[in-house]
Order: structure tokens, then sequence, then C-alpha cells
């Protein structure tokens, strides 16, 4: 039963746990493709290319697109509003008691833990993505992967350098690892 209803559902899910940014839905979006078939991977990646090349957020553009494309107009607006319900419920209901714990060491600490999470969704979007548009013959080299994750990892946290050095290192990673 591929209804509306089932699309607001699975985008609200998406919008309530892809914390991050439109990036962190991709996870999502793959997932809705071949859970429900609503689009192929290769469409996504098209559908993602459309929505970084268009004004707004790239989450809110992904799914209208997927929502259009899937049930026209009617399908995009439930997929957009999906999407930033839970968002929107979040805002206003923590807005009155958010000063309160501004300070306190606990919040800032669970905000400092969501950290890893939201760079772990972007980086299996990213290699998901990566595997479908530019290597789709690409055998998942596991321990290689960790390996470069790692060391990225552990050059970021002991040395402030410029993101060009940091994807420059990558690179020559991922050349002597054959990822």
């Amino acid at each position: 039963m591929h209804t509306l209803f089932v699309m607001f559902l699975e985008f609200f899910k998406t919008g309530l746990f892809a914390v991050g940014g439109g990036l962190a839905t991709i996870p999502f979006l793959m997932d809705m493709s071949d859970k429900y078939g609503w689009f192929s991977q290769s469409e996504l990646a098209n559908m993602i290319a459309v929505a970084e090349s268009t004004p707004g957020p790239i989450g809110v553009n992904t799914a209208t697109y997927a929502g259009v494309t899937t049930y026209g107009i009617a399908g995009g607006i439930v997929a957009t509003l999906g999407l930033v319900l839970p968002s929107y419920i979040v805002i206003v209901a923590i807005s009155k008691i958010l000063e309160k714990f501004r300070e306190n060491k606990i919040t800032q600490n669970l905000f400092y833990g969501l950290r890893p999470a939201v760079a772990g969704l972007i980086s299996v979007a990213a290699f998901a993505l990566l595997k479908t548009t530019v290597f789709p013959n690409l055998v998942l080299n596991i321990k290689a992967l960790v390996m470069l994750l790692v060391f990225t990892l552990l050059v970021l946290s002991y040395k402030k350098l410029s993101p060009i050095a940091v994807i420059a290192l990558g690179a020559i990673v991922g050349i002597i690892f054959k990822i």
C-alpha cells in the first residue's frame, strides 16, 4: 500500500531522525528506494543533483522532488510537510525551555555526542552516491574504508588542516589502499 499517507510517514520519520541537515536524509531516501520502489538509486542521484543545484535546503528540495516524481504535486506537498514537520514540532516544543538548558553540561555533551552520528550518516550517503554514480562496479573493501575513516579522524582531531589538505591526504591514502 503505497499511499500518500505512507509517504508522509516515511518522510516524517526521516525528518525526525536525519539529524545534521539535508545530506543526512540520503540514507533514509536510499532505504525508501529499496523498500517502496518510488524511485531508483540512479533517480535518487539525479534528485540530489537537482536539489543541490536549486535554491533552498537540500533535504527539503529532495523530499519535494521525490514526492512530485512519485505522486505529483500532492506527493511533493506531503513529502515536504512530512520532512519539515518534526523539526517544527521540536523547535516549538523546546523553544520555551532551551534557554534554561543552554548552559547545562549534559545538554552540551548530548549535542557534542551527536556530531559523530551526523558525520557517519553523511559519510554513508557520500559513499553510496559515489558507488552508484562514479564507481557502480566497485567491490567494497571495508577494511580499507575503515582505515581511511580512522586516518581522516585522527588527522582532523590532532591538527587543524584545511579541507583541501584533508582531501589530498584522503586521496593519497585511498590510492595507497586502493579504495
